[in-house]
């Protein structure tokens, strides 16, 4: 496995791929990668002749810049991870790498259609103007057939094919996969998150009751007297019921628009729950 730091050296070794007509698939990622993560890395291998993993924290998404710097950051355990299930090349760029200067202090423009006015965008102002800075970044440099992304980010995930399906007739990524990836959870139902690794043992046993919660929804959803408003609630009520959990939103939304709806036909929940410090995401489909 080969590891490249600069622009340069990832698109002469994606020209050498692109000339021997080899297929190309990229992971993006921050880093501090997880069995979640390794999921993806080992579809991509399996799916294309060469696997490219992006292992960067991209500061244009943070909107805290404590959060950022507590990111959790170990590039030689996430380089051996990466050769050990097959992966041909990471890209770990450093951020004056990634961006000049102006592009650092300035909001990547975008047209979102709404979708980042909702849960994530609400709570995080300029957070997937930063996403999709990079991942178009990304798309450009690597110009891969297929990328992976998993639905634990589902509002991501919709705002990252909306804008391939914009760029789409341009031919700016050519002939781009968006592959969406399931939620890989642990034994206990705890969705995998790098920042899984910043909860102490006890606050991690207590973010159980997050996914514990979510799967009883998809059976209190399924009562005669059930509503949307109803079910959104009680999930609510019930994760701020224990001890070491708030929860900052849980909405249930249509999966395309990621509006609100009334219906839980073609319905997901995502939720944001705080877990001492720690901020963790998940969501269920109904």
């Amino acid at each position: 496995m080969q590891i490249l730091t600069t622009k340069a050296d990832l698109q002469a070794t994606v020209k050498a791929c692109k000339q021997a007509g080899q297929t190309i698939g990229l992971v993006p990622t921050m880093g501090a990668l997880h069995e979640g993560h390794a999921s993806l890395v080992r579809r991509a291998v399996e799916e294309n002749d060469v696997c490219f993993v992006s292992v960067f924290v991209n500061p244009t998404q943070f909107n805290n810049k404590e959060d950022l710097a507590k990111y959790p950051r170990n590039i030689e355990r996430d380089a051996q991870l990466l050769s050990s299930i097959g992966a041909q090349y990471v890209f770990a760029p450093t951020p004056e790498e990634m961006y000049s200067a102006e592009e650092m202090n300035s909001t990547f423009a975008f047209d979102f259609a709404g979708l980042d006015q909702v849960m994530e965008g609400k709570m995080r102002p300029g957070h997937f103007n930063g996403v999709v800075q990079v991942v178009s970044r990304l798309f450009y440099l690597v110009q891969p057939d297929r990328a992976y992304f998993g639905e634990k980010d589902f509002q991501q995930l919709a705002i990252i094919h909306h804008m391939v399906e914009r760029s789409s007739m341009a031919g700016t990524f050519g002939n781009l996969q968006i592959i969406d990836c399931p939620i890989v959870r642990e034994a206990s139902g705890l969705a995998l998150s790098s920042r899984n690794e910043r909860l102490s043992a006890s606050e991690k046993e207590t973010a159980l009751a997050i996914s514990k919660t979510l799967f009883a929804s998809l059976e209190w959803a399924k009562e005669a007297d059930a509503t949307v408003a109803g079910v959104q609630q009680r999930v609510i009520d019930t994760i701020n019921a224990v001890p070491g959990l708030e929860v900052e939103y849980y909405e249930i939304v249509d999966q395309t628009s990621l509006l609100p709806t009334d219906t839980f036909n073609h319905a997901i929940g995502c939720v944001t729950v705080y877990c001492g410090p720690v901020r963790l995401i998940d969501n269920i489909k109904y």
